[in-house]
């Protein structure tokens, strides 16, 4: 089970390169780069410029010719990767929702405990949105104008992630660890939660609450609905 944001951080920095690596192998259709490790690199690049300039200047705002100027690319070696930024979206949520996934499982499919898989889920969320604090926030902000099936996959990705919850906690209700609950409500609460982290990042800042007590107080007030009394 992760012991604490710092352990956390340092383990995801040595799968990013992993992360991108499947972007990379799953849009192969859309880029026209076929040395890996030069495609790799340069989406790299690209995405961590897109979610700087989308959160200083918004992306409806940005254009390609700002990412170039981010990125240090040329237009023409931007168009080997995107053509448009329908693409450079479809790039940015593909980068975010496979490290998300990714994550979440790896960090509680070992763990034996019910209450420490659930724990484990919610500071894995929590560490993930204060390293991607970027990538979650322009993806909570871009969600309502993103282009159709984009928003079906943004959505569908949304309930994917609530359905780990849903089921960390049936598991637990299932083996007499929890009360009988309204397990959806609770995992969609939960998620609720982890959501107000990275949204009001400010108001918590001010209030010097550091991520692993948000992530200790997510867990009480979960924990004492689902093992208190009726």
């Amino acid at each position: 089970m992760i012991e604490n944001y710092e352990a956390f951080r340092g383990e995801l920095r040595m799968s990013k390169e992993d992360v991108i690596r499947d972007v990379y192998r799953q849009n192969k259709e859309r880029i026209s780069i076929k040395k890996e490790a030069t495609a790799v690199k340069n989406l790299t690049r690209i995405i961590d410029s897109t979610l700087r300039l989308a959160n200083s200047k918004g992306f409806h705002a940005m254009t390609l010719r700002d990412l170039c100027g981010d990125s240090g690319m040329s237009m023409g070696g931007l168009y080997a990767y995107i053509r448009n930024k329908d693409d450079l979206i479809h790039l940015i949520q593909s980068h975010g929702f496979i490290i998300t996934r990714r994550t979440l499982i790896h960090y509680t499919e070992d763990v034996e405990d019910v209450r420490d898989r659930i724990f484990s889920a919610i500071k894995t969320h929590l560490y993930l949105s204060e390293l991607m604090r970027a990538w979650f926030y322009f993806s909570y902000m871009e969600a309502k104008s993103l282009p159709a099936e984009e928003k079906r996959d943004a959505v569908a990705i949304e309930l994917e992630i609530e359905e780990i919850f849903l089921r960390l906690i049936e598991d637990g209700i299932e083996a007499e660890v929890y009360r009988s609950r309204n397990a959806r409500l609770v995992a969609s609460m939960i998620k609720a939660l982890l959501q107000d982290w990275y949204l009001k990042r400010r108001k918590y800042r001010d209030q010097n609450v550091a991520v692993d007590d948000y992530a200790a107080f997510v867990r009480d007030v979960i924990e004492s609905y689902l093992l208190g009394e009726r």
